[in-house]
């Protein structure tokens, strides 16, 4: 029923003032008149006519509230609508009289004496004076009664029964013995012979995109589970007067106008516990990757409310990301949100996975979560982490480009449950969403078929709520709320490097810093392509070990120098010395920060390569040999002097002894391979 239908009787009902019996009788003797209702309903007279028609109306001879309301509907082309409403209008007045209306869907029709009984059990129920009941009947149901009644459905049926019991064994444990399952089916035989299920529910009124239009479900509440009678799963996400706008989270199969829809009363939720690492799953929390069930004994709402300012605790400690460039620039701590910002294939899930491979051994879990991505790139990544060893301590969320909007809009939150469970026990964990454009993009996607307005670049106004909310969640607790954190990582995509666009201007006012990935840089060869003036980390060296915050603390400002002479003498062919002595050092140092994939360093490897690079030892080794040589002299330290570079791993600080034995080393290494040079 449209909101204008209901608009109509409401204000029909108000003309009527307290006479509805007479208005419905009129009505009802209006359209008992077939030849006249016709002639007024269809489209061959014209207005006037119709007008000379009710006039001469002898059923609405004293009933000016119904003729007058009769013009009203005619003057706005709704003349035919008048069923619908004299249907809305009978409700309203019976809720009036202090009656209620409900359905009792029967297999087989119902003895008077049961419709009497079951009018008595409903006047009682709701405190109702009388009960006007509609009989329905569905073979379907096998025995017993469905009792619709003011958004909620009493289940007395035989098939419901059936249902409860299918779904009590489906949800028992796969491993259970036959005996077990068959005293289970016995004890819900026992107690399904007088049980009944009551719960709210609603009909659909419309469907189609993976949304759900649902009528009823009074008492819903926003970012609640419910459930439709094909055992598809939704999530209401809008909440309006006469209807709630549903998300999938399945299949549409079977579902069309009128199926019903119950509320579970609970939020949307996840599987959370140990079980999970190593696997990947789902937005929900299911197993996709063939290798079995998750038995999982918690679960964990998907949204939760971000932990508050007492709880929290000032990031100190390192998150090494095994990158020598962000690990010595833009230091991330644990705890914090760093956002991994660039175009399209310029390297940023790379730096994530570079930063989870090297967590190997630091005792945190890693989680990530791919939004809109390819299954295919899902695959590779989770091969990439088993390679190295690193799905031991991993869990993958995947919610690839295949899946439904409502799905990629989940996922982040279902990742971040997931994450919060270990947080919760102490446990410290860095979670990757790659990527919030794409969730972005999901969202809108939903917002704009529940019929939300746009906004700025097309993007609902609330789109900065919904990623603050979830980013938020990512912290470092104090020792009384268990002493755990959450980093995030969240990415971004750019286009054409416009970093002042809606979405990652958002992210930015929302995370503590940014690693910006320029495009030319990758394309030039320097990968990570990090852009030096416009990454930055608000944490900075509060969140760095010791040596490489030493080693690395005129490497920026080196850096900015050499990308600003770069450009001015671009064009120049004379330099002074001091000139070309500051661009051949910037070269080196960036020769220096080029890193292969999959290869994160050790903090020892990158605090020796600062060291040697930012005390200008390698100004002699020629550019194009920098690179190879500083790696092998790492190596060489790490065979010949391992106890020096476990001190510098255990420690985090680089001593004047260490110093002073590099230097040593690296004098002695330099006479061995010049000769390699200059040959």
């Amino acid at each position: 029923m449209s909101e204008a239908t209901e608009r109509y009787a409401a204000a029909l009902f108000g003309a009527a003032q307290g006479d509805a019996g007479a208005v419905r009788a009129a009505a009802e003797a209006l359209m008992a008149d077939t030849q006249r209702w016709n002639t007024l309903a269809g489209a061959a007279a014209t207005d006037t006519e119709k007008k000379e028609l009710l006039a001469g109306a002898p059923q609405l001879d004293g009933c000016d509230a119904l003729k007058a309301f009769l013009n009203l509907l005619l003057e706005e082309g709704h003349l035919d609508a008048l069923p619908e409403v004299m249907t809305e209008f009978n409700r309203l007045a019976l809720n009036a009289q202090g009656g209620v209306e409900c359905v009792m869907t029967c297999a087989r029709q119902p003895d008077e004496a049961t419709q009497e009984a079951v009018r008595k059990a409903v006047c009682k129920l709701r405190g109702a004076d009388n009960a006007v009941l509609q009989i329905k009947i569905d073979p379907s149901l096998l025995g017993g009664f469905v009792l619709d009644v003011d958004g909620v459905t009493y289940d007395r049926s035989v098939k419901g029964r059936l249902d409860r019991l299918a779904r009590g064994v489906n949800d028992a444990p796969a491993d259970d013995s036959l005996d077990q399952l068959a005293a289970q089916m016995k004890e819900a035989l026992n107690g399904s012979a007088g049980d009944t299920m009551a719960t709210e529910t609603g009909r659909v009124l419309e469907i189609g995109d993976g949304i759900a239009n649902v009528s009823g479900l009074r008492h819903a509440v926003y970012g609640e589970r419910v459930e439709f009678e094909n055992g598809t799963a939704g999530l209401i996400l809008d909440l309006r007067r006469k209807r709630t706008g549903v998300v999938l989270m399945g299949s549409a199969e079977g579902l069309t106008e009128g199926s019903l829809c119950r509320r579970t009363g609970r939020p949307a939720d996840v599987p959370v516990g140990e079980a999970l690492i190593g696997r990947t799953v789902d937005a929900l929390g299911r197993p996709i990757d063939g290798l079995g069930p998750i038995h999982c004994t918690e679960t964990r709402p998907i949204e939760h409310e971000a932990p508050g300012v007492v709880s929290r605790e000032p990031v100190t400690q390192p998150m090494q990301t095994g990158i020598l460039a962000i690990d010595a620039m833009v230091p991330i701590g644990r705890g914090q949100r760093e956002l991994i910002i660039g175009d399209r294939q310029t390297g940023k899930t790379s730096i994530a996975t570079d930063a989870i491979l090297n967590q190997k051994g630091q005792n945190m879990i890693c989680i990530y979560v791919a939004i809109g991505q390819k299954a295919s790139t899902v695959a590779r990544l989770r091969e990439t982490l088993k390679k190295h060893g690193a799905l031991e301590y991993s869990i993958i969320v995947s919610a690839p480009a295949g899946e439904g909007a409502s799905m990629q809009y989940i996922a982040p939150y279902a990742g971040a449950a997931m994450g919060e469970y270990f947080m919760s026990k102490g446990k410290d964990v860095l979670i990757v969403y790659d990527d919030l454009s794409k969730h972005a993009v999901a969202y809108r996607t939903l917002s704009l078929l529940l019929r939300r307005s746009p906004g700025r670049e097309a993007y609902p106004g609330d789109v900065f709520y919904l990623h603050s909310r979830l980013l938020e969640r990512a912290c470092r607790l104090t020792k009384e709320y268990g002493g755990g954190s959450m980093t995030a990582l969240p990415i971004v995509e750019t286009q054409a490097g416009d970093v002042s666009a809606y979405i990652p201007t958002n992210v930015i006012s929302i995370t503590d810093g940014q690693i910006y990935l320029e495009s030319g840089l990758f394309f030039s060869g320097q990968r990570p392509a990090v852009n030096v003036g416009l990454s930055v980390s608000r944490v900075g060296g509060a969140a760095q070990t010791r040596a490489i915050k030493k080693t690395a603390g005129t490497l920026r400002i080196d850096l900015a120098r050499f990308r600003e002479l770069e450009v001015f003498t671009q064009f120049s062919s004379d330099l002074d010395a001091e000139t070309r002595q500051a661009l051949d050092h910037g070269k080196q140092m960036m020769a220096l920060l080029r890193q292969p994939l999959c290869a994160p360093m050790s903090v020892a490897r990158q605090a020796i390569i600062l060291y040697i690079a930012t005390s200008n030892l390698l100004a002699d080794v020629p550019l194009e040999k920098v690179s190879g040589f500083a790696q092998d002299f790492v190596d060489l330290l790490e065979r010949e002097q391992s106890a020096l570079v476990q001190e510098i791993n255990d420690t985090g600080a680089l001593s004047g002894t260490a110093t002073e034995q590099i230097r040593t080393t690296l004098q002695s290494y330099k006479e061995q391979v010049s000769a390699t040079w200059k040959a």
